[in-house]
């Protein structure tokens, strides 16, 4: 008698400090990159705590990661390394806060890269995209609601996806958060911690760039003068690779999934303003464009990818378009040309529709964008803008997010893109293949 009551007290006991530690987390666990000897676990505490994640595949021994203590000067974040793991598997895990274990009610799962290369095919794997991300906020928004659907990140999870490709607008700063480093970091607080996200941040890889409402103000360009701020609030709050490829500042980066290569481009850090009328006006500006082409040269992939918050091949010179900067747009597609680059097609955010551009091009594989967007923020009525590079019957005008599907032998790889709406419903596909987009040999 007496040991069950002293088990009952035991387990009332480890109850209320479950649940005390349960009440200091704020948003995550969140899965950032993955390589072959460590992936990144971010997590973000309502006040300073010290955190570490447990570890296991299979019927190893449980791992721990290093214990961080999340600071208010830090904003409350730790960034957990799992550096004890071996190639190509998956792990659960678990969250520790003041090392008491902090369960959640959804899969906690990473994994780490498969070292194919010489010895297999490349893997199959799913990479999930999308852009502009609004989560309301009452007192800060407009009067009508401009964020809606939240379910759309659980019609994400479904699909499951090995990660997820952030293109941009994935937080919307608003008109108190521009000029200090508190409202900076209010929003990207705010946003992150929204219920019906954590699930999909928990065992879904996650990469991101920005666009302008992640950078600054609406349409905002390398003026802003909290460029330095958003900066160091997208780094911590991402849990990318790598950021500042080109060494002048940024959030330009690179990953690789299996065969795959993302080179991921900023569009806001060192452009010219939109009303500059110097048609020579800088986009990505030389620097970035040059680091792009010599990793574009110097890589091997099926599919390079290069990842942008703006359409690159839309020929509608309107709204933010790289068709505007028509200069650095032709210069780029020159280089690209030039320098016989096999296998690049580009992902893009921002419209708010979701469309299909293609470029035929004389003596050289068509160039594709796929622009997807957006996640929760408003949509607009169907209309033609004047893109005549658009794929007929391969738009969509509601919220929506695109899976990309990557298969086959390593000489006959697949793409297949699905555009599904918020409750992942399928839009519509478009398939790509390797062999298609290559230089005619000579």
């Amino acid at each position: 008698m007496m040991k069950n009551i002293v088990l009952s007290c035991l387990f009332i006991i480890f109850s209320f400090v479950s649940v005390a530690q349960e009440a200091l987390l704020k948003s995550g666990p969140m899965v950032g990159y993955s390589d072959f000897r460590e992936a990144l676990i971010w997590v973000q505490t309502t006040e300073p705590a010290a955190v570490k994640i447990g570890y296991v595949s299979g019927n190893e021994n449980e791992k721990f990661t290093k214990t961080v203590q999340t600071t208010l000067e830090g904003d409350l974040i730790a960034k957990l390394t799992t550096n004890e793991v071996d190639y190509g598997k998956t792990y659960t895990y678990k969250l520790y806060i003041n090392d008491v274990y902090v369960p959640r009610s959804y899969k906690l799962e990473f994994q780490t890269q498969a070292l194919w290369q010489f010895r297999t095919n490349p893997p199959d794997f799913k990479i999930a995209i999308g852009s502009c991300n609004f989560i309301n906020e009452a007192k800060d928004d407009r009067p009508k609601p401009y964020g809606a659907k939240y379910q759309i990140f659980n019609s994400i999870l479904d699909k499951n996806p090995d990660a997820m490709v952030w293109v941009g607008d994935n937080t919307y700063l608003r008109t108190p958060d521009f000029m200090t480093n508190t409202g900076i970091r209010h929003r990207y607080r705010h946003t992150r911690a929204v219920p019906e996200l954590q699930a999909l941040l928990g065992s879904v890889h996650h990469y991101a760039t920005w666009d302008d409402h992640d950078f600054g103000p609406n349409d905002s360009d390398r003026s802003y003068v909290n460029k330095k701020l958003t900066e160091k609030a997208f780094n911590e709050y991402w849990g990318n690779l790598n950021t500042n490829a080109a060494g002048n500042g940024g959030v330009t980066q690179h990953f690789a999934w299996n065969d795959v290569e993302f080179f991921m481009l900023d569009d806001r850090y060192h452009r010219a303003p939109n009303r500059d009328p110097n048609k020579d006006k800088a986009y990505f500006g030389k620097q970035q464009l040059d680091w792009l082409i010599d990793a574009l040269t110097n890589s091997r992939a099926t599919f390079k990818i290069i990842v942008s918050g703006g359409q690159i091949i839309s020929t509608a010179a309107k709204y933010e378009n790289y068709a505007t900067y028509p200069t650095e747009r032709a210069e780029l597609l020159k280089r690209l040309n030039d320098s016989k680059i096999n296998g690049v097609l580009f992902i893009s955010g921002d419209r708010h529709h979701t469309e299909i551009s293609r470029l035929e091009r004389e003596n050289a594989y068509p160039l594709i964008d796929i622009t997807c967007s957006p996640l929760t923020a408003g949509t607009h009525k169907a209309s033609n803008e004047g893109n005549t590079l658009q794929v007929k019957d391969k738009t969509f005008y509601n919220r929506n997010f695109g899976i990309i599907d990557i298969s086959g032998e390593r000489t006959d790889r697949t793409l297949l893109l699905t555009i599904y709406d918020t409750d992942g419903k399928k839009a519509f596909d478009y398939t790509i293949k390797a062999k298609e987009l290559r230089y005619p040999r000579k």
